[in-house]
């Protein structure tokens, strides 16, 4: 089993994984772990430690946290690979073993979330245009300028995106990030999955500035084109840490969608274990989602593929499909509706595993849009409706910074003012509804207005 494993080394060697101008390695940090297998090509990374911003439980998902990443507190993560024979009590042993061995985690595949099914297209992406109020976001100045729009997936081939816009795509390539071993320039794969992500979030922001990172792409044996693993997410959103830190505090804007997740129990230690994802608040890679958003970041998933009415065929979890960050209550999860409003049936519903509330609200997806799949083929799934979500969201970040607006208040803004789509407020269908780009404007005039 591929697990990724926590240590607290001593503070010099956590000052040299988190200093970017030294290069510390597996080794430097992790040697003669009893039964691992290291990945010596994976650069460790630090993990912050959280601290409850009043004092109480800091695993907890309902309370401002900080996030220290100086060396007396933070951790380090390094990945590798335990034998499935006595899994359970090598894990167990480790930290027994090595008292600087915190934790031992899953590092469950992660997958992007295609089309589900044969239909048609619905609509087009200038109807999606249309119904995000993109005239009337840019009149107001709002188009993405000067917002780092990262995409989490299998690589951006800028060029194709552009010819099917009309429009330039930046792509800073000095800000993007690549896992290991994964050949190419940013902004210039092979137009796939992530070509379409893209180009979905930049029908509402074209002046956006694309962050390239292809957490997919990973050459781990056995492993496609479309899967990852989830130790490269971590690296990722280390990585997008330090872009954001590197924003000055009062104009910083920053848009992370990622369009993938956790398909299957079977790669995922069990529900109640420590090192499990799914419903684990612990696991690493939902404390970097945590550290992230608090640092001044939004974060989008694709609430995934597993409705009832049309499940993706990966679908392997009985009940609740929306796990680890997809459900994460720092992270907005995103449905799919079509251009007429109606809930697309592969769109998984909730209760989410780590706060039930989940999907947030629904965005549009099932239409012709970026090709990327072939001239007729839809951008579908979820995983168009994520991205299309977060070019909103850039859109509004234009001249709503973190400073001035945080997440969780665009998180609030966006789900009470979203159209509701039943009787009853909040469903596990639609979430609180679908986004009302018209709304939104109405309610940032309203807080501008009362600042004022």
């Amino acid at each position: 089993m591929r697990v990724m494993i926590q240590l607290r080394p001593s503070p010099d060697l956590v000052a040299a994984v988190t200093d970017p101008a030294r290069a510390a390695s597996t080794a430097d940090v992790a040697d003669n772990l009893p039964g691992v297998e290291l990945d010596t090509a994976f650069t460790p990374v630090a993990v912050p430690r959280p601290v409850p911003a009043a004092g109480g439980d800091p695993l907890s998902l309902n309370q401002p946290l900080d996030f220290s990443l100086a060396p007396e507190d933070a951790s380090v993560l390094v990945r590798g690979t335990i034998s499935d024979d006595e899994l359970a009590a090598r894990v167990t042993l480790l930290p027994t073993l090595r008292p600087d061995v915190v934790g031992v985690f899953s590092d469950p595949v992660i997958e992007s979330s295609p089309t589900c099914g044969g239909d048609a297209p619905v609509g087009d992406w200038h109807d999606v245009e249309r119904l995000l109020n993109v005239a009337g976001l840019h009149a107001e100045g709002l188009d993405g300028a000067g917002v780092a729009l990262a995409v989490l997936d299998t690589g951006v081939n800028a060029a194709h995106a552009a010819r099917v816009l009309g429009r330039t795509v930046t792509v800073d390539a000095p800000r993007c990030w690549s896992p290991p071993g994964v050949a190419g320039r940013p902004g210039e794969f092979e137009v796939d999955h992530g070509t379409m992500c893209a180009f979905d979030a930049l029908i509402a922001a074209p002046q956006a500035t694309l962050l390239d990172l292809p957490v997919l792409l990973s050459t781990r044996p056995g492993g496609s084109a479309m899967d990852g693993l989830l130790s490269d997410a971590v690296a990722a959103f280390a990585h997008l840490r330090g872009v954001l830190d590197a924003q000055p505090a009062e104009t910083r804007a920053l848009v992370a969608t990622n369009s993938w997740g956790s398909f299957s129990p079977e790669w995922d230690f069990p529900v109640g274990h420590p090192g499990n994802y799914s419903d684990n608040a612990a696991h690493p890679f939902n404390l970097m989602v945590a550290a992230l958003d608090r640092a001044g970041a939004d974060v989008l998933f694709a609430a995934g593929n597993c409705g009832r009415e049309c499940p993706d065929g990966r679908c392997a979890y009985p009940s609740r499909p929306i796990v680890g960050a997809n459900s994460h209550p720092k992270a907005l999860s995103i449905g799919g509706v079509d251009v007429n409003g109606e809930r697309v049936g592969y769109s998984s519903q909730g209760p989410g595993r780590l706060t039930a509330r989940k999907p947030d609200v629904c965005a549009y997806t099932h239409f012709a849009g970026s090709r990327a799949f072939g001239e007729h083929e839809p951008d579908s799934g979820t995983s168009a409706a994520a991205p299309v979500a977060a070019g909103l969201v850039a859109a509004v970040r234009t001249r709503w910074p973190a400073a001035r607006l945080s997440p969780a208040q665009l998180r609030a803004l966006l789900r009470r003012t979203a159209e509701d789509r039943s009787e009853v407020g909040f469903d596990y269908d639609y979430g609180y509804g679908t986004v009302d780009p018209a709304a939104v404007l109405a309610a940032l005039d309203r807080r501008a207005r009362s600042a004022a």
